[in-house]
């Protein structure tokens, strides 16, 4: 199977131009932060955007403003909501927290830099076995994917768009159910900082459209 969007799909504004569909979700990753790629941040309090993440949801924002989505709605995380402020600011709407789109919660692997856990063990299966293990004292994947799609299952006789900003592996949870993709397989599915990725919710139909999209200027 090939990893999807290794190199990130280029967005143009047109791409996200409103469709008559039943509820198309736009599911965006947090801007960049500096602990970004170093420190396993989780729920760690007080990690907030830099002024590259910044720029990145201004011009995320440019885009989904010409959708005019009926909600913008974010992670409780402290970074997601940031980011959020920023489309819903642009879009003239309100950020609605939604608990169901929150970071997956890390246990005691919370703030614990990424060269420090490559040794441990249960690290190592946790990367090798993401269908069947969790963290210590948190939050498997298996019920991580379970509340996002329940939360996603009840938007989809809405009509019109909805944009749910939150984190990678709430993100990747989504899309693996509906491209039903094992869990186990997670390195498939890349979901970079800023990035957009897209689920038609049509009926009974289900589309994946767009996977790990970068926003372009």
């Amino acid at each position: 199977m090939m990893k999807l969007a290794t190199v990130p799909t280029a967005l143009s504004m047109a791409t996200f131009e409103s469709r008559n569909v039943t509820a198309q979700i736009h599911l965006i990753r947090h801007g960049h932060h500096s602990l970004l790629g170093r420190v396993l941040c989780g729920r760690m309090p007080g990690v907030e955007l830099d002024e590259l993440g910044c720029r990145q949801m201004s011009a995320t924002a440019e885009v989904i403003e010409r959708t005019a989505p009926l909600a913008v709605q974010s992670s409780p995380q402290r970074r997601a909501m940031q980011s959020a402020s920023i489309i819903a600011d642009r879009c003239s709407r309100a950020v609605e927290i939604v608990p169901a789109f929150d970071e997956i919660d890390m246990g005691s692997w919370t703030g614990a830099n990424f060269a420090d856990l490559a040794p441990d063990r249960a690290w190592q299966s946790w990367n090798e076995k993401r269908g069947s293990t969790r963290p210590p004292g948190g939050e498997s994947m298996v019920a991580l994917q379970k509340r996002v799609v329940r939360h996603l299952e009840q938007l989809r006789e809405l009509q019109g768009v909805i944009v749910i900003v939150s984190h990678a592996e709430p993100i990747r949870a989504a899309l693996m159910h509906y491209l039903t993709i094992p869990l186990g397989l997670f390195y498939l599915v890349e979901i970079d900082a800023a990035s957009i990725s897209t689920i038609t919710l049509d009926g009974r139909r289900t589309r994946v459209s767009c996977v790990n999209g970068e926003v372009t200027a």
